[in-house]
């Protein structure tokens, strides 16, 4: 793939840490394409969730019974969707929905604002918890939902087609930002911008194979492991450089961030410096993250201007 450097990183980090990403940008800059992609960047199942994978599925009719699902799902609902899809549910016999099955594999909602609210709402306890809790006829029902969440949207309801200027009104646009925000919204980690390509970009050198991008997840997942094995368990906070501290404290009071932002930036900034494979969080590694969880703002600004 050729352009969307920024966005090519975001799945990176993503892949690496399993962290929630929006992708936002206008028709045809390549939001499915990079969507699709991910999971050929998560590492290989092992065969326990391989089996896990095969199991759900093969309750819901979707394999045909040979040897275990070696491939991570993916799973692209379509806007219409209800929540009982989205989670699980049914009248009389209780059927996983789809965040169940893209378990240990990728979630893709397209078109995320037109996804009714109460689906949407429906999805942020099995994010959260990896699991979905079904209650029905007195019974409990429990799935697992350990998914990578992608979203994708346009900046504007007309979505600024690059043949014509943004027709939307502002009032068009303060009804659409309203409907991109919400609870599950602020728990999306990464917000990316992708921009219509240049023609540079374009005639450019392609981006490193899903092979190589895997590798740097790997490895950066391998360093995690042995950073948290040598030291244990102890808050992110502890892992700042005096930089990178001051930067972070000033985004809070300045508002650029809120509580919850905070942490999930930090969160960020700690797989940034794994994938360096570095144990201090220094200001690079926290202007990445931020740039990682800002960018689509930016852009909203610019077209409102």
């Amino acid at each position: 793939m050729r352009g969307q450097r920024l966005a090519r990183r975001a799945l990176e980090v993503a892949a690496a840490g399993g962290h929630s990403l929006l992708l936002v940008g206008p028709p045809g800059t390549g939001k499915t394409m990079l969507a699709r992609r991910l999971p050929g960047l998560l590492p290989r199942m092992t065969p326990g969730e391989g089996l896990e994978v095969t199991r759900i599925h093969s309750v819901c009719g979707l394999h045909d019974g040979r040897g275990l699902i070696q491939e991570r799902p993916f799973r692209a609902p379509h806007h219409g969707t209800s929540a009982a899809g989205l989670v699980g549910g049914g009248s009389s016999a209780v059927r996983p929905g789809e965040v169940t099955l893209a378990h240990r594999g990728v979630l893709f909602l397209d078109e995320l604002p037109e996804f009714r609210r109460d689906a949407l709402e429906a999805l942020r306890q099995p994010l959260e918890d990896a699991r979905v809790v079904l209650v029905r006829a007195g019974s409990t029902r429990t799935f697992p939902s350990r998914v990578l969440l992608v979203a994708a949207a346009n900046p504007c309801p007309c979505g600024h087609h690059p043949a014509s200027r943004c027709r939307c009104t502002p009032a068009d646009l303060e009804r659409y930002r309203r409907k991109l925000s919400g609870p599950l919204l602020d728990r999306i980690d990464l917000h990316v911008a992708c921009p219509r390509p240049s023609g540079s970009e374009i005639a450019g050198p392609p981006s490193d194979s899903s092979a190589r991008i895997r590798e740097r997840v790997q490895l950066a997942q391998a360093f995690r492991g042995e950073r948290r094995g040598a030291r244990g368990p102890r808050p992110l906070e502890q892992d700042l450089d005096a930089d990178a501290r001051t930067m972070l404290d000033r985004c809070y009071r300045n508002g650029v961030l809120s509580a919850r932002g905070r942490a999930r930036v930090l969160r960020l900034s700690r797989t940034v410096a794994d994938l360096d494979a570095t144990e201090v969080i220094g200001a690079a590694q926290l202007a990445e993250a931020l740039q990682l969880r800002q960018e689509v703002a930016d852009e909203d600004r610019e077209l409102a201007a």
